[in-house]
């Protein structure tokens, strides 16, 4: 089985491109925090389609927290003649964690019960 999820903050701005013509992907690296004495983070890249992609590219920006369900998919390629290997996660689910722009939230109330200001 083949399924990730990750929740963590963007560590890169959403790039949003055209594929094939009618098709569009959003990309953004996702800084995930370790838990633990090996404390830091891991990144990893993400790639949405479709309306996905579109809003990602909308509403999220650097800095933002999301969740992500997905699935991995490995590539490899030619490059000045050594050969690369990446790991991405192609998400079916992006979950908006932080509250958007221009809206305040109360410190200690959760997001989902935030008052809009």
């Amino acid at each position: 089985m083949n399924t990730v999820s990750l929740i963590g903050n963007l560590a890169s701005e959403v790039e949003l491109k055209q594929v094939g013509g009618d098709k569009q992907v959003a990309r953004f690296l996702l800084a995930v925090d370790r838990p633990g004495k090996d404390a830091g983070a891991d990144f990893v890249w993400v790639s949405t389609w479709e309306k996905q992609a579109e809003l990602c590219a909308r509403y999220l920006s650097k800095g933002k927290r999301v969740a992500i369900d997905g699935r991995l998919r490995s590539r490899s390629w030619e490059e000045e003649g050594k050969r690369r290997n990446a790991v991405e996660v192609v998400a079916v689910r992006v979950q908006f964690l932080s509250p958007p722009d221009g809206i305040a939230v109360a410190a200690d109330v959760p997001f989902e019960g935030a008052a809009v200001a």
